[in-house]
């Protein structure tokens, strides 16, 4: 089973969706990462590592300040790696 991330707070414009590609990619995950237009930036992630990846997208890169994460159960997409959407 995936998982959907909403990451809010100030997540936009601090290099979170690239940094969330990298740290995805890094651990071997498939999914995707995108900005909502509310200001968040969503996720859907699976793989055996993703734990690690939610603990990660809780305080996000540097720049970031996360205020909250939202955390539900998606069905299994056909993602072949992680990948940055826009």
């Amino acid at each position: 089973m995936a998982q959907r991330l909403v990451i809010r707070g100030k997540v936009q414009g601090v290099w979170f969706r690239a940094t969330a590609e990298m740290e995805a990619r890094r651990r071997g995950l498939r999914g995707w990462v995108r900005n909502l237009p509310d200001g968040a930036v969503e996720v859907v992630v699976t793989g055996e590592r993703s734990a690690e990846f939610v603990r990660w997208c809780h305080r996000g890169p540097p720049l970031a300040e996360v205020t909250g994460v939202e955390i539900s159960p998606v069905a299994e997409g056909d993602w072949p790696d992680f990948q940055l959407r826009r």
